[in-house]
Protein backbone atom coordinates (compact mmCIF):
# COMPACT_ATOMS: atom_id res chain seq x y z
CA UNK A 1 0.00 0.00 0.00
CA UNK A 2 1.05 3.41 -1.06
CA UNK A 3 1.88 5.43 2.15
CA UNK A 4 0.59 8.85 3.09
CA UNK A 5 2.35 11.55 4.43
CA UNK A 6 3.29 10.81 8.20
CA UNK A 7 1.24 13.89 9.51
CA UNK A 8 -1.90 15.49 9.40
CA UNK A 9 -2.16 17.83 11.70
CA UNK A 10 -3.29 18.34 16.08
CA UNK A 11 -6.65 18.69 16.41
CA UNK A 12 -8.06 15.80 17.70
CA UNK A 13 -11.27 17.23 18.77
CA UNK A 14 -13.95 15.00 17.00
CA UNK A 15 -11.28 12.30 16.66
CA UNK A 16 -12.79 9.91 19.37
CA UNK A 17 -12.16 6.63 17.42
CA UNK A 18 -9.04 4.60 18.30
CA UNK A 19 -7.90 1.46 16.38
CA UNK A 20 -5.44 -0.21 18.41
CA UNK A 21 -3.44 -2.84 16.29
CA UNK A 22 -0.15 -4.88 17.89
CA UNK A 23 2.54 -5.27 15.95
CA UNK A 24 3.47 -8.61 14.47
CA UNK A 25 1.56 -9.92 17.26
CA UNK A 26 2.64 -14.13 17.20
CA UNK A 27 5.97 -13.37 16.98
CA UNK A 28 6.20 -10.43 19.08
CA UNK A 29 4.53 -12.78 21.95
CA UNK A 30 7.42 -15.26 20.89
CA UNK A 31 9.88 -12.05 21.76
CA UNK A 32 8.39 -11.44 24.92
CA UNK A 33 9.45 -14.84 26.50
CA UNK A 34 12.58 -15.05 24.34
CA UNK A 35 14.27 -11.52 24.30
CA UNK A 36 17.87 -12.57 23.34
CA UNK A 37 15.92 -12.90 20.12
CA UNK A 38 14.97 -9.08 19.46
CA UNK A 39 16.83 -7.86 16.41
CA UNK A 40 16.54 -11.10 14.74
CA UNK A 41 14.64 -12.38 11.66
CA UNK A 42 12.25 -14.58 13.16
CA UNK A 43 9.16 -17.00 11.67
CA UNK A 44 6.22 -18.36 13.66
CA UNK A 45 4.57 -21.01 11.84
CA UNK A 46 5.06 -25.04 11.48
CA UNK A 47 6.83 -27.16 9.56
CA UNK A 48 7.87 -26.81 6.09
CA UNK A 49 4.28 -27.79 4.88
CA UNK A 50 2.36 -24.96 6.45
CA UNK A 51 2.73 -21.50 6.35
CA UNK A 52 3.93 -18.07 7.68
CA UNK A 53 1.42 -17.34 10.67
CA UNK A 54 3.82 -14.23 11.99
CA UNK A 55 6.85 -12.77 11.07
CA UNK A 56 8.94 -10.12 13.20
CA UNK A 57 10.08 -6.43 10.90
CA UNK A 58 13.52 -8.27 10.53
CA UNK A 59 12.55 -11.32 8.19
CA UNK A 60 10.01 -9.14 6.16
CA UNK A 61 13.00 -6.93 5.07
CA UNK A 62 13.95 -10.26 3.02
CA UNK A 63 10.20 -10.30 1.55
CA UNK A 64 8.66 -13.12 4.51
CA UNK A 65 5.06 -12.28 4.68
CA UNK A 66 2.07 -14.04 6.65
CA UNK A 67 0.39 -16.71 4.85
CA UNK A 68 3.69 -17.37 2.72
CA UNK A 69 4.38 -20.78 2.46
CA UNK A 70 7.18 -21.61 5.11
CA UNK A 71 9.41 -23.31 2.72
CA UNK A 72 9.43 -20.28 0.07
CA UNK A 73 10.42 -17.99 3.45
CA UNK A 74 13.02 -19.88 4.42
CA UNK A 75 14.32 -19.86 0.90
CA UNK A 76 14.01 -16.06 1.30
CA UNK A 77 15.49 -15.86 4.73
CA UNK A 78 17.24 -19.32 5.58
CA UNK A 79 18.97 -17.48 8.04
CA UNK A 80 15.74 -16.82 10.13
CA UNK A 81 14.87 -18.74 13.37
CA UNK A 82 11.03 -20.60 13.18
CA UNK A 83 9.32 -21.07 16.47
CA UNK A 84 6.70 -23.08 16.49
CA UNK A 85 2.80 -21.46 17.46
CA UNK A 86 1.84 -21.61 20.89
CA UNK A 87 -2.31 -21.29 20.67
CA UNK A 88 -2.88 -20.57 24.41
CA UNK A 89 -0.07 -18.34 24.80
CA UNK A 90 -1.51 -16.00 22.34
CA UNK A 91 -4.83 -16.11 23.99
CA UNK A 92 -3.44 -15.47 26.92
CA UNK A 93 -2.03 -12.30 26.13
CA UNK A 94 -4.44 -11.35 23.70
CA UNK A 95 -6.67 -11.44 26.91
CA UNK A 96 -4.72 -9.39 29.19
CA UNK A 97 -4.44 -6.65 26.22
CA UNK A 98 -7.68 -6.20 25.62
CA UNK A 99 -8.72 -6.33 29.37
CA UNK A 100 -6.14 -3.20 29.49
CA UNK A 101 -8.04 -1.84 26.64
CA UNK A 102 -11.04 -1.95 29.01
CA UNK A 103 -9.81 -0.44 31.55
CA UNK A 104 -10.06 2.80 29.24
CA UNK A 105 -13.31 2.45 28.26
CA UNK A 106 -15.73 0.17 28.47
CA UNK A 107 -17.16 0.86 24.38
CA UNK A 108 -14.06 -1.52 23.11
CA UNK A 109 -14.79 -3.69 19.88
CA UNK A 110 -12.21 -6.37 19.40
CA UNK A 111 -11.87 -7.44 15.70
CA UNK A 112 -9.91 -10.47 16.51
CA UNK A 113 -6.69 -11.65 18.48
CA UNK A 114 -4.62 -8.49 18.25
CA UNK A 115 -7.14 -5.64 17.20
CA UNK A 116 -9.74 -3.47 18.50
CA UNK A 117 -11.39 -0.24 18.17
CA UNK A 118 -12.15 1.78 20.91
CA UNK A 119 -14.67 4.63 20.97
CA UNK A 120 -13.21 7.17 23.92
CA UNK A 121 -15.22 10.34 24.05
CA UNK A 122 -16.47 9.44 27.18
CA UNK A 123 -12.76 8.87 28.82
CA UNK A 124 -11.75 12.51 27.98
CA UNK A 125 -12.33 14.09 31.10
CA UNK A 126 -10.47 10.93 33.16
CA UNK A 127 -7.41 10.22 30.67
CA UNK A 128 -7.01 13.46 28.52
CA UNK A 129 -7.66 13.97 24.95
CA UNK A 130 -7.48 10.60 22.33
CA UNK A 131 -3.77 11.22 21.06
CA UNK A 132 -2.98 11.08 24.85
CA UNK A 133 -5.00 7.74 25.86
CA UNK A 134 -3.59 6.63 22.49
CA UNK A 135 0.21 7.20 23.94
CA UNK A 136 -0.86 6.04 27.32
CA UNK A 137 -2.17 2.78 25.49
CA UNK A 138 0.93 2.14 24.21
CA UNK A 139 2.94 2.81 26.89
CA UNK A 140 1.34 0.13 28.73
CA UNK A 141 0.48 -2.45 26.06
CA UNK A 142 4.75 -2.54 25.84
CA UNK A 143 5.48 -2.32 30.03
CA UNK A 144 2.89 -4.79 31.20
CA UNK A 145 2.66 -7.14 28.05
CA UNK A 146 6.61 -6.73 26.52
CA UNK A 147 4.92 -6.57 23.22
CA UNK A 148 4.29 -2.77 20.77
CA UNK A 149 1.39 -1.84 19.20
CA UNK A 150 0.29 0.70 16.51
CA UNK A 151 -2.76 3.70 17.00
CA UNK A 152 -4.94 4.70 14.70
CA UNK A 153 -7.01 8.13 15.38
CA UNK A 154 -9.67 9.21 13.43
CA UNK A 155 -13.12 10.14 13.67
CA UNK A 156 -14.70 7.07 12.27
CA UNK A 157 -14.03 3.59 12.47
CA UNK A 158 -12.66 3.05 8.72
CA UNK A 159 -10.28 6.15 8.47
CA UNK A 160 -9.05 5.11 12.04
CA UNK A 161 -7.48 1.34 10.93
CA UNK A 162 -5.92 2.87 8.00
CA UNK A 163 -4.04 5.48 10.18
CA UNK A 164 -3.21 2.34 12.20
CA UNK A 165 -1.56 0.66 9.11
CA UNK A 166 -0.18 3.99 8.18
CA UNK A 167 1.54 4.03 11.92
CA UNK A 168 3.30 0.93 12.01
CA UNK A 169 5.21 -0.26 13.11
CA UNK A 170 4.64 1.13 16.45
CA UNK A 171 3.69 4.19 15.95
CA UNK A 172 0.87 6.21 16.04
CA UNK A 173 -1.13 8.74 14.01
CA UNK A 174 -4.41 10.95 14.24
CA UNK A 175 -6.01 11.62 11.39
CA UNK A 176 -8.12 15.82 12.58
CA UNK A 177 -11.57 15.38 11.44
CA UNK A 178 -11.21 18.07 8.80
CA UNK A 179 -7.81 15.85 7.62
CA UNK A 180 -9.86 12.98 6.40
CA UNK A 181 -10.72 13.90 3.04
CA UNK A 182 -7.24 14.77 2.11
CA UNK A 183 -5.40 12.37 3.38
CA UNK A 184 -8.04 9.61 1.95
CA UNK A 185 -7.06 11.40 -1.73
CA UNK A 186 -3.39 9.95 -1.24
CA UNK A 187 -4.55 6.63 -1.09
CA UNK A 188 -5.06 4.32 -3.92
CA UNK A 189 -8.34 2.26 -4.19
CA UNK A 190 -7.07 -1.09 -2.61
CA UNK A 191 -6.99 1.19 0.60
CA UNK A 192 -10.94 0.80 0.65
CA UNK A 193 -12.61 -1.69 2.77
CA UNK A 194 -13.62 -4.27 0.22
CA UNK A 195 -11.98 -3.72 -2.16
CA UNK A 196 -9.74 -7.14 -3.51
CA UNK A 197 -8.59 -7.76 -6.89
CA UNK A 198 -11.55 -8.34 -8.50
CA UNK A 199 -12.86 -5.50 -7.39
CA UNK A 200 -9.68 -2.95 -8.25
CA UNK A 201 -9.59 -4.28 -11.67
CA UNK A 202 -13.47 -3.12 -12.19
CA UNK A 203 -12.72 -0.48 -11.21
CA UNK A 204 -9.84 0.43 -13.18
CA UNK A 205 -11.59 -0.29 -16.12
CA UNK A 206 -13.33 2.96 -15.99
CA UNK A 207 -10.14 4.37 -14.89
CA UNK A 208 -10.28 4.62 -11.12
CA UNK A 209 -6.97 3.26 -9.53
CA UNK A 210 -7.08 6.10 -6.84
CA UNK A 211 -9.41 7.11 -3.79
CA UNK A 212 -9.40 10.80 -5.40
CA UNK A 213 -10.55 9.46 -8.33
CA UNK A 214 -13.02 7.40 -7.04
CA UNK A 215 -14.65 10.66 -4.91
CA UNK A 216 -14.59 12.69 -7.85
CA UNK A 217 -16.41 10.27 -10.03
CA UNK A 218 -20.61 10.31 -10.13
CA UNK A 219 -21.54 7.79 -7.63
CA UNK A 220 -24.00 5.84 -10.65
CA UNK A 221 -20.11 5.55 -12.95
CA UNK A 222 -19.05 3.92 -9.65
CA UNK A 223 -22.60 1.65 -9.48
CA UNK A 224 -22.02 0.63 -12.96
CA UNK A 225 -18.68 -0.28 -12.39
CA UNK A 226 -18.92 -2.56 -9.13
CA UNK A 227 -22.40 -2.57 -8.47
CA UNK A 228 -25.70 -0.72 -6.63
CA UNK A 229 -24.95 -1.65 -3.27
CA UNK A 230 -21.08 -1.82 -3.10
CA UNK A 231 -20.72 1.41 -5.33
CA UNK A 232 -22.50 3.77 -3.18
CA UNK A 233 -20.72 2.54 -0.08
CA UNK A 234 -17.04 2.74 -1.68
CA UNK A 235 -18.15 6.42 -2.48
CA UNK A 236 -18.85 7.32 0.88
CA UNK A 237 -15.73 5.63 1.96
CA UNK A 238 -13.92 7.51 -0.38
CA UNK A 239 -15.66 10.75 1.18
CA UNK A 240 -15.25 9.79 4.36
CA UNK A 241 -18.50 8.92 5.72
CA UNK A 242 -18.70 5.83 8.05
CA UNK A 243 -21.49 6.01 10.49
CA UNK A 244 -20.47 3.16 12.05
CA UNK A 245 -20.49 2.97 15.67
CA UNK A 246 -18.03 0.63 18.11
CA UNK A 247 -20.23 -2.11 19.08
CA UNK A 248 -18.88 -3.62 22.34
CA UNK A 249 -18.73 -7.68 22.57
CA UNK A 250 -22.04 -8.91 24.44
CA UNK A 251 -22.74 -11.70 26.19
CA UNK A 252 -24.60 -14.44 23.88
CA UNK A 253 -27.17 -16.34 25.37
CA UNK A 254 -26.95 -18.81 22.50
CA UNK A 255 -25.07 -18.83 19.17
CA UNK A 256 -26.60 -19.84 15.86
CA UNK A 257 -26.58 -19.84 12.24
CA UNK A 258 -28.58 -20.74 9.36
CA UNK A 259 -28.96 -21.10 5.36
CA UNK A 260 -31.40 -21.52 2.98
CA UNK A 261 -30.63 -23.41 0.01
CA UNK A 262 -30.92 -22.24 -3.37
CA UNK A 263 -33.06 -25.51 -4.75
CA UNK A 264 -34.67 -27.71 -2.00
CA UNK A 265 -32.03 -30.22 -1.61
CA UNK A 266 -32.85 -34.17 -1.65
CA UNK A 267 -29.37 -35.05 -1.14
CA UNK A 268 -29.29 -35.72 2.12
CA UNK A 269 -25.11 -35.97 2.01
CA UNK A 270 -24.99 -32.41 0.63
CA UNK A 271 -27.60 -31.35 3.73
CA UNK A 272 -24.97 -33.45 5.97
CA UNK A 273 -21.87 -31.15 4.13
CA UNK A 274 -23.66 -27.55 4.53
CA UNK A 275 -24.18 -28.73 8.27
CA UNK A 276 -20.43 -29.04 9.07
CA UNK A 277 -19.68 -25.51 7.49
CA UNK A 278 -22.50 -23.89 9.75
CA UNK A 279 -21.27 -26.25 12.84
CA UNK A 280 -17.59 -24.34 12.13
CA UNK A 281 -19.19 -21.24 11.73
CA UNK A 282 -20.61 -21.63 15.42
CA UNK A 283 -17.67 -23.15 17.09
CA UNK A 284 -15.48 -19.89 15.84
CA UNK A 285 -17.80 -17.82 17.37
CA UNK A 286 -17.76 -19.80 20.51
CA UNK A 287 -14.34 -19.87 20.84
CA UNK A 288 -13.59 -16.27 19.69
CA UNK A 289 -15.65 -15.50 22.79
CA UNK A 290 -14.63 -17.78 25.09
CA UNK A 291 -17.53 -19.97 25.28
CA UNK A 292 -18.52 -23.43 25.76
CA UNK A 293 -21.92 -25.11 24.67
CA UNK A 294 -24.11 -27.12 26.59
CA UNK A 295 -26.63 -28.17 24.63
CA UNK A 296 -26.84 -28.85 20.72
CA UNK A 297 -30.22 -27.53 18.93
CA UNK A 298 -31.01 -28.60 15.46
CA UNK A 299 -33.60 -26.45 12.97
CA UNK A 300 -34.72 -28.32 9.50
CA UNK A 301 -36.96 -26.69 7.19
CA UNK A 302 -39.03 -28.78 4.42
CA UNK A 303 -40.22 -27.72 0.90
CA UNK A 304 -43.77 -27.37 2.17
CA UNK A 305 -42.51 -24.94 4.81
CA UNK A 306 -43.20 -27.18 7.65
CA UNK A 307 -39.86 -26.70 10.58
CA UNK A 308 -38.74 -29.24 12.84
CA UNK A 309 -36.25 -28.43 15.95
CA UNK A 310 -34.86 -31.23 18.02
CA UNK A 311 -32.19 -30.73 20.57
CA UNK A 312 -29.43 -32.70 22.54
CA UNK A 313 -27.76 -31.65 25.74
CA UNK A 314 -24.27 -32.81 25.90
CA UNK A 315 -22.33 -34.73 28.63
CA UNK A 316 -19.94 -32.13 28.88
CA UNK A 317 -19.97 -28.63 27.10
CA UNK A 318 -17.54 -28.13 24.00
CA UNK A 319 -16.89 -25.26 21.86
CA UNK A 320 -15.50 -28.33 18.56
CA UNK A 321 -16.93 -27.91 15.87
CA UNK A 322 -16.55 -31.73 14.91
CA UNK A 323 -18.40 -32.21 18.43
CA UNK A 324 -21.53 -30.26 17.49
CA UNK A 325 -21.62 -31.48 13.58
CA UNK A 326 -21.73 -35.34 14.86
CA UNK A 327 -24.72 -34.09 17.64
CA UNK A 328 -26.66 -32.05 15.08
CA UNK A 329 -25.70 -34.74 12.14
CA UNK A 330 -27.27 -37.64 14.54
CA UNK A 331 -30.60 -35.19 15.01
CA UNK A 332 -30.55 -34.70 11.43
CA UNK A 333 -30.78 -38.59 10.69
CA UNK A 334 -33.73 -39.28 13.10
CA UNK A 335 -35.60 -36.28 12.05
CA UNK A 336 -38.77 -37.52 10.51
CA UNK A 337 -38.99 -35.92 6.85
CA UNK A 338 -40.77 -38.58 5.20
CA UNK A 339 -38.61 -37.94 1.94
CA UNK A 340 -39.55 -34.23 1.92
CA UNK A 341 -36.67 -31.76 0.35
CA UNK A 342 -35.29 -29.69 2.80
CA UNK A 343 -34.93 -25.83 2.51
CA UNK A 344 -33.58 -24.61 4.48
CA UNK A 345 -30.73 -26.37 7.93
CA UNK A 346 -29.37 -24.73 11.10
CA UNK A 347 -27.25 -25.12 13.94
CA UNK A 348 -27.56 -23.15 17.43
CA UNK A 349 -25.17 -23.56 20.28
CA UNK A 350 -27.23 -22.68 23.65
CA UNK A 351 -26.85 -23.37 27.71
CA UNK A 352 -23.52 -21.07 27.09
CA UNK A 353 -21.13 -20.79 29.71
CA UNK A 354 -17.22 -19.50 29.91
CA UNK A 355 -14.40 -21.67 29.15
CA UNK A 356 -12.51 -20.06 31.94
CA UNK A 357 -15.23 -21.02 34.63
CA UNK A 358 -16.17 -24.62 33.46
CA UNK A 359 -14.76 -27.10 35.14
CA UNK A 360 -13.11 -29.85 32.77
CA UNK A 361 -15.21 -33.21 33.26
CA UNK A 362 -12.87 -36.35 32.98
CA UNK A 363 -13.86 -38.85 30.35
CA UNK A 364 -12.05 -41.89 29.13
CA UNK A 365 -8.66 -41.42 28.57
CA UNK A 366 -9.37 -41.88 24.33
CA UNK A 367 -12.18 -40.00 24.05
CA UNK A 368 -10.32 -36.87 25.81
CA UNK A 369 -7.01 -37.36 23.63
CA UNK A 370 -9.75 -37.67 20.71
CA UNK A 371 -11.37 -34.36 21.76
CA UNK A 372 -8.13 -32.08 22.43
CA UNK A 373 -6.29 -33.29 19.34
CA UNK A 374 -9.66 -31.98 16.89
CA UNK A 375 -10.15 -28.84 19.10
CA UNK A 376 -6.48 -28.30 18.87
CA UNK A 377 -6.57 -28.55 14.97
CA UNK A 378 -9.73 -26.05 15.50
CA UNK A 379 -7.85 -23.93 17.29
CA UNK A 380 -4.95 -23.64 14.68
CA UNK A 381 -7.39 -23.01 11.66
CA UNK A 382 -9.13 -20.06 13.86
CA UNK A 383 -5.06 -18.18 13.70
CA UNK A 384 -5.07 -18.61 10.01
CA UNK A 385 -8.29 -17.53 9.34
CA UNK A 386 -7.58 -14.36 12.10
CA UNK A 387 -4.99 -13.89 9.60
CA UNK A 388 -5.70 -14.80 6.19
CA UNK A 389 -9.35 -14.61 6.17
CA UNK A 390 -12.15 -17.29 7.21
CA UNK A 391 -12.01 -18.24 3.47
CA UNK A 392 -8.17 -19.66 3.94
CA UNK A 393 -9.41 -23.17 5.25
CA UNK A 394 -12.72 -25.04 5.21
CA UNK A 395 -13.34 -27.96 7.26
CA UNK A 396 -14.29 -31.25 5.81
CA UNK A 397 -16.20 -34.06 7.49
CA UNK A 398 -13.72 -36.71 5.41
CA UNK A 399 -13.00 -38.43 2.07
CA UNK A 400 -16.60 -39.22 1.98
CA UNK A 401 -17.49 -35.39 1.10
CA UNK A 402 -14.34 -34.23 0.02
CA UNK A 403 -14.71 -34.79 -4.10
CA UNK A 404 -18.70 -33.74 -3.47
CA UNK A 405 -17.73 -30.92 -1.70
CA UNK A 406 -14.60 -29.34 -3.90
CA UNK A 407 -17.11 -29.57 -7.07
CA UNK A 408 -18.77 -27.02 -4.90
CA UNK A 409 -18.24 -23.39 -5.39
CA UNK A 410 -16.42 -21.69 -2.28
CA UNK A 411 -16.46 -25.10 -0.52
CA UNK A 412 -13.23 -26.91 0.06
CA UNK A 413 -14.33 -29.85 2.31
CA UNK A 414 -11.03 -31.39 1.04
CA UNK A 415 -9.02 -29.99 3.99
CA UNK A 416 -9.61 -31.25 6.76
CA UNK A 417 -9.49 -31.25 10.94
CA UNK A 418 -7.26 -34.13 11.09
CA UNK A 419 -4.99 -32.93 8.19
CA UNK A 420 -4.37 -29.14 9.81
CA UNK A 421 -2.61 -30.52 12.93
CA UNK A 422 0.07 -29.96 10.44
CA UNK A 423 0.00 -26.36 10.24
CA UNK A 424 0.61 -26.30 14.20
Amino acid sequence: MTRAPSAWGSDDAAANILHVDMDAFYASVELARRPHLRGRPVIVGGDGRSVVLAATYEARAFGVHSALPMAHALRMCPQAIVLPPDLAEYRRVSGEVMETLRAVTSLVEQLSVDEAFLDVRGARRRLGPPSSIGAAIRERVSAEHGITCSVGIASTKFVAKLASVHAKPDGMLLIPADATVPFLRTLPVGALWGVGEKTAQALARYGITQVAELADSDVRLVQTAVGKVAGARLHDLAWGRDPRAVEPTRAEKSIGTETTFEHDQTDPRVVQDTLLRLADKCATRLRAQGLLARTVSLKVRTADFATLTRSHTLVAPTDAARELFLVAREMLGRAPLGGRAVRLVGIRAEGLTLRAETPVQLTLEDAVAEHGDHREAEVTIDLVRERFGRSAIQLGAGPSTASRAASRPGVDASTTASALVELS
